[in-house]
């Protein structure tokens, strides 16, 4: 696991921007751990409702979380990306009551592309899934934007 990093409040703003209308990421139930510039970490507890007909977490599920860490951490800047690509290894099955910490860090950061690696972990530090985002970054700045 990377080390903690200070808070960043251009990171901190762009989150509540995205949050403020984010129904999916509530409907996951994620909580934001930490934010900062090309970085979140945020976790969901498993609920029976996420789990498939073997009952273990739903792969869809993982791949949501972990993309929501991904739009985080590459919207943190503040100019508004979007991702172009994205790849999942599932490696661990979840199940029911796991705490599951999605960690998103920024590998790269050029003037149109950004590319991260979101680890998913469960409480006791196994390594349930990676996944891999390339984001492209748009010239529109987040803050600005007109509210939708």
């Amino acid at each position: 696991m990377s080390q903690p990093r200070a808070s960043n409040s251009l990171a901190e703003a762009v989150k509540e921007h995205m949050l403020r209308d984010d129904a999916f990421s509530k409907l996951l139930g994620l909580e934001i751990d930490e934010i900062g510039a090309g970085y979140c970490r945020l976790h969901f507890t498993v609920r029976p409702d996420m789990l498939n007909g073997f009952r273990v977490l739903h792969g869809g599920v993982t791949f949501s979380a972990a993309d929501s860490a991904f739009a985080f951490a590459c919207n943190s800047h503040g100019r508004q990306s979007v991702g172009l690509t994205v790849t999942i290894d599932y490696l661990e099955a979840g199940e029911l009551g796991d705490v599951i910490t999605m960690e998103a860090q920024e590998e790269s950061l050029k003037h149109k592309i950004s590319v991260y690696q979101i680890r998913a972990t469960n409480q006791h530090g196994n390594l349930l899934a990676l996944f891999k985002g390339t984001a492209y970054r748009t010239s529109n700045e987040i803050l600005s934007l007109p509210n939708q």
